[in-house]
């Protein structure tokens, strides 16, 4: 689980956290990274849900 705020996603009105976390495969077991560019509020939802 990776949370880092980014030097270039950020506005002058708005701040932005991208978001990485490693998720199982159901088909081959192997694991992927999804990546998300969010508020930073929703990144805990983001890293709850499955």
């Amino acid at each position: 689980m990776a949370k880092k705020t980014v030097a270039s996603l950020q506005t002058s009105s708005k701040r932005l956290t991208k978001a990485i976390k490693m998720v199982k495969s159901p088909k081959t077991g192997a694991y992927m990274f999804v990546e998300s560019i969010m508020s930073p509020e929703f990144a805990d939802d983001f890293f709850n849900k499955k």
